[in-house]
């Protein structure tokens, strides 16, 4: 009879190309989709989405800090809950971004911190582009019980994936005032 842990590196091979075509894929699509603009009208205000994507990076920080204490307090079952949830938050946000920014045009910031906000979304974003494959590769290796991998991993992908949901919610408390 085949065991987990002689299942493990075929699953782990076929779930790492996975990782793999997801952290060059999104990305790409990202940046081709905003090329594209939809003419849709929605049945509410549009700048309701952007809102709802700060809340939902609001929530993961708090998920992720969470699960920080969480692993620190030796709750792994917990731990799990709140990045699986934490993940499913990401798709959404993910899913909703793309949507807003396929039916709106950008806004300008024109305030007066401009010396501030631009270069945090510079961060933003790029930490945002390089992130899926330290949060995926993180997530793979819990997933397939590699937890020493995991855990060095996590060194980087947490820091980086926290920044993203903290300066994303501080990037819409500025720009929010200029949605026309």
């Amino acid at each position: 009879m085949e065991t987990h842990s002689q299942k493990l590196p075929d699953a782990y091979q076929k779930l790492s190309l996975w990782v793999k075509i997801i952290s060059v894929f999104l990305p790409v699509a990202v940046a081709i989709l905003f090329g594209i603009k939809l003419p849709l009208e929605l049945p509410f205000d549009k700048h309701l989405l952007p809102f709802i994507n700060a809340i939902i990076n609001g929530t993961s920080t708090v998920l992720l800090i969470a699960a920080l204490v969480a692993v620190k307090y030796n709750r792994i079952g917990l731990h799990k809950r709140l990045i699986y949830a934490t993940m499913l938050l990401s798709v959404v946000f993910l899913l909703l971004y793309v949507f807003y920014h396929l039916i709106s045009e950008p806004t300008r910031y024109t305030g007066d911190y401009g010396m501030v906000y631009f270069p945090l979304l510079i961060v933003h974003i790029i930490a945002a582009a390089i992130q899926p494959p330290f949060v995926l590769y993180a997530f793979l290796y819990a997933y397939t019980n590699q937890i020493e991998k995991h855990k060095k991993l996590v060194k980087i992908s947490y820091p980086l994936w926290l920044f993203v949901a903290v300066s994303g919610v501080v990037c819409y408390l500025m720009i929010s005032p200029f949605y026309q």
